[in-house]
């Protein structure tokens, strides 16, 4: 896996040391037979007994040194099948393909690892096919687990792990092999929503530094990591350009086509019973029935989080306005975030703020106290508590996992201590959602559409 099985295209001087990745017409061809038998019986036969599928065809492009590029494409696209030739686990048909530098991989789920060892086992064996020696991998083995955070089971065989158990100890294992390029094809879909963001936090670490290949479905996780994006369609390029510019050409194409089939599907049914449609939202509007609900988790006081230690987030949870701790909450209903503070040494102008981050680690909003107290500071002293309350209207949310980050700091916006951080100190989720695009949705108070006689022409 660290360097490919094809022949290395050699670019010309200076412009080698610039380019980690670069494929050059590469297509590749598979043989589908019949019969598991006609395999052996080809060799001995003058007429094929297989049909050709032609999986890529003419693929060329580079991938700068440093650069995030995103592949973005339908299921039989051929997204899997050019990274395996990126990483040299298969050789092209025909083309070449160059890779300058060391690359981790996290491709297909439980590529790399033996079900049948140990997870401890299967990091060591992982990690010797990316190039770490026995001793390399000793000295990370403790960050390795504390990344994968599995517990006891890096000593019971992975045959018994969950889908997200083998993510998680396969990407710890490559976050920490020093790679100069990361692949990583669509390992995220099925880790929980704070692993996927510890996750999207290293990659977006390791982008200042190294190059990476991002497959995804999740056309906002391309656009929100990646600087360019490759659109591939039918084993070919359709489109390449701007992580921003190629996902919005996807994402009008895919619909495009869904209307299509939906249209011959229509006209399929059009002597069946006809559908009655309505505005989803309608309920919410006149009867405020629709609920975007939303299940708030409890906070861990157990998680470690970073900063200076002056003061500890001791307990985060959500309210109603009258103070009543909630374990749901609804979109469109104002909700109260406490957050509270044990002060271990003098803080002379605390600040305590919040973000409220998606799946990705996308901010949606959030706030601190520094304007509201600039001109009144209130001062902490060591064995109190801070107290710090922020009321808003709960936006609507798309179903999915969100999370709150919080941190107290002593200072001003521009200069200040970081005392103490939490990644994601509140989990949240959206179990059901009127919100049909963009990150977050707003409770629309009304909605009208009519007709208007024309207006009077005035001969000008």
């Amino acid at each position: 896996m660290c360097s490919d099985l094809s022949r290395p295209a050699t670019p010309t001087p200076p412009e080698a040391a610039e380019i980690a990745i670069d494929v050059r017409g590469v297509g590749k061809t598979f043989r589908l037979y019949k019969r598991p038998q006609d395999r052996l019986l080809q060799h001995f036969s003058r007429r094929p007994l297989f049909r050709e599928f032609h999986a890529l065809d003419d693929i060329s492009f580079q991938v700068r040194r440093g650069e995030t590029i995103g592949i973005i494409g339908r299921n039989g696209s051929g997204k899997s099948t050019l990274l395996q030739m990126i990483c040299g686990t298969l050789t092209p048909t025909q083309g070449e393909v160059a890779v300058q530098g060391r690359i981790a991989a996290l491709l297909e789920l439980g590529a790399g690892f033996n079900p049948e060892f140990t997870g401890r086992e299967n990091v060591y064996l992982n990690a010797s096919i990316l190039g770490l020696s026995p001793r390399q991998v000793d000295e990370r083995l403790d960050d390795i687990f504390a990344f994968a955070d599995i517990g006891d089971f890096v000593d019971q065989p992975v045959k018994t792990y969950s889908s997200g158990m083998y993510v998680r100890l396969a990407f710890a294992v490559i976050a920490h092999v020093n790679a100069d390029i990361l692949v990583i094809d669509e390992a995220l879909a099925v880790g929980d929503a704070l692993f996927t963001q510890k996750c999207m936090r290293f990659l977006r670490k390791f982008r200042e530094t190294g190059t990476i290949l991002f497959v995804s479905h999740d056309s906002s996780a391309v656009t929100n990591l990646c600087q360019r994006a490759i659109w591939l369609a039918d084993g070919q390029i359709k489109q390449q350009g701007s992580a921003k510019d190629v996902c919005e050409s996807y994402l009008a194409w895919l619909f495009g086509s869904q209307n299509q089939r939906q249209a011959v599907r229509g006209r399929q049914t059009e002597t069946a019973q006809p559908q009655q449609w309505r505005d989803a939202r309608l309920p919410y509007l006149n009867a405020s029935n629709l609920r975007n609900d939303l299940e708030v988790f409890r906070f861990d006081p157990g998680q470690a989080g970073f900063g200076q230690g002056g003061a500890q987030v001791t307990d985060v949870f959500l309210t109603n306005p009258d103070g009543e701790r909630l374990a749901w909450v609804v979109g469109g209903e104002v909700a109260v975030l406490t957050i509270h503070i044990a002060i271990h040494q003098p803080l002379d102008r605390p600040i305590v703020g919040f973000y409220v981050k998606d799946r990705l680690g996308q901010t949606l909003f959030g706030d601190n106290t520094y304007l509201s107290t600039a001109d009144n500071p209130v001062a902490a002293t060591v064995s109190q508590q801070l107290v710090a309350h922020f009321r808003f209207p709960m936006p609507l949310l798309p179903v999915g996992d969100y999370s709150i980050a919080v941190a107290v700091a002593d200072g001003t916006q521009e200069d200040h201590v970081q005392h103490h951080w939490i990644h994601d100190a509140l989990l949240f989720r959206s179990q059901c959602s009127a919100v049909s695009a963009g990150l977050v949705g707003i409770p629309m108070l009304g909605i009208e559409l009519k007709t208007a006689p024309p207006e009077p022409d005035t001969g000008v």
